[in-house]
């Protein structure tokens, strides 16, 4: 039995006791009320290792890696069930390190896992060394993500890299089955092609097919989640990409620097939207599951300030609700991000805020930035939502309030970004190691960062 299984029943008990009133379980029986509250730690640990079983219990068998998409209430788009994501499996195997970090999984568990993940990345199809964004998990064929996207993409891949990173550090000085999996995990990483992801052009593009070539023809530029995607870029030992595609094609030529402000909060950087608006909170999470903000700047911007200030933003956003939605406010529920909406999927964020949809992940992957806020949600949701919002992995993707709307669903790359920043939250434990690595450090400094301490 793993360490905390006894304690993870009790506290699922506890939290799906919502108000002091008869409630139903699973089994439509009636339970007895509860007054019991909990304190921030246990609450924070319940979230975090319930959310940890995404990627533990919800994995796909044959490759270990993250499903895109577990539905509770079984309703898939066809033939998604074993569909595997790139860049959310990414988050997924941060995840696991944090299980083994928690004692969540035993260490052999842990390195087993590895060992199928990093074997069934290694047999895949790649180009030149990036990953397509989906795959089916138990044929290892490639999932188009769209017509033109049938290929490589660098921001997934990114995503993933910042994980084989993480796993290297983690395992390089251990015995020869760690050893061995730390070596693999270098080899991923050290083949991806970031140079060939910019056309012999100074910016990176998203996206390459053998069919279409560059006919996705999508820049990447600042700022929204790719920046990690420069950053790994010019980290490469292998194959990195010049210093000034950072500069012309990430931060526009300087462009990136703007005045503009929300809510009085300034968002210290341009962000990839209509002009006034700010991005939806996953633009200041992926990047920053290793990449440590805090004392990181550039000569652009201090990065602490803008995700902190996204964050605050968000919070402005629901204490003022300008449409008046259930359930808004700094003591209620706040926080976009991409995820599941009333009407399909849609990037959240608070000028795109049709019927009320709020997702947990963007205030709980906010707690290392805004705790007090971000505690403060989780409260509100185990106090004053409860079953309809909590389940088998944790709190489900979205909600609204307004629209008495509770889907029983998960997204990986939603679910991801919630145990690690926790983690992040409470020791630095992943920051530490994906900045410890000594070609992060180099590729920084290149690129002229001034980078915070370690621990």
């Amino acid at each position: 039995m793993k360490k905390h299984i006894i304690y993870l029943s009790i506290l699922a008990g506890i939290l799906s006791c919502t108000s002091p009133s008869r409630t139903e379980n699973d089994t439509g029986k009636e339970t007895e009320p509860s007054d019991t509250t909990l304190s921030d730690g246990s609450l924070i640990n319940l979230v975090q290792e319930q959310t940890f079983q995404y990627f533990w219990d919800g994995a796909e068998p044959n490759s270990g890696l993250a499903r895109e998409r577990i539905h509770i209430d079984g309703e898939y788009p066809q033939d998604d069930e074993n569909v595997i994501t790139i860049g959310g499996s990414g988050f997924g195997l941060l995840a696991v390190l944090v299980g083994i970090h928690n004692e969540y999984i035993t260490k052999e568990e842990g390195l087993a896992r590895f060992d199928k993940a990093l074997a069934f990345l290694d047999t895949i199809e790649r180009f030149q060394g990036a990953w397509s964004h989906w795959y089916f998990g138990d044929t290892g064929k490639s999932k188009a993500f769209s017509e033109n996207d049938d290929g490589g993409d660098i921001v997934e891949t990114a995503f993933m890299a910042q994980a084989l990173i993480a796993i290297r550090e983690y395992y390089k000085n251990g015995n020869d089955a760690e050893q061995a999996i730390a070596a693999k995990a270098d080899e991923l990483w050290k083949g991806i092609n970031w140079d060939f992801y910019r056309n012999g052009k100074n910016v990176l593009f998203w996206h390459w097919s053998p069919k279409h070539g560059w006919g996705m023809n999508h820049a990447i530029q600042g700022f929204d989640e790719c920046m990690i995607a420069y950053i790994l870029g010019a980290s490469s030992p292998t194959h990195a990409i010049p210093v000034d595609t950072y500069h012309k094609g990430w931060a526009r030529d300087g462009d990136i620097r703007t005045s503009i402000t929300k809510y009085d909060i300034p968002t210290v950087v341009k962000h990839n939207a209509k002009e006034g608006e700010v991005g939806p909170l996953f633009w200041s999470h992926y990047s920053f599951l290793g990449l440590n903000p805090n004392g990181l700047s550039d000569q652009y911007a201090n990065y602490q300030e803008v995700v902190t200030n996204h964050a605050k933003i968000h919070i402005a956003y629901a204490e003022e609700n300008p449409k008046q939605f259930k359930g808004y406010g700094v003591d209620k529920g706040w926080g976009w991000t991409a995820s599941y909406s009333t009407n399909g999927y849609n990037a959240h964020h608070p000028d795109n805020d049709p019927t009320g949809v709020i997702s947990p992940t963007a205030a709980i992957s906010s707690i290392a930035y805004t705790p007090k806020e971000s505690i403060s949600f989780m409260h509100y949701l185990k106090d004053s939502i409860g079953d309809n919002i909590w389940g088998k992995y944790g709190f489900y993707d979205a909600y609204s309030e307004s629209e008495n709307w509770y889907p029983q669903r998960y997204l990986a790359i939603d679910q991801g970004p919630i145990v690690v920043m926790i983690q992040n939250y409470k020791d630095g434990f992943i920051w530490d190691l994906f900045m410890g690595a000594p070609e992060v450090q180099e590729g920084l400094k290149k690129l002229g960062f001034s980078m915070p301490k370690f621990r």
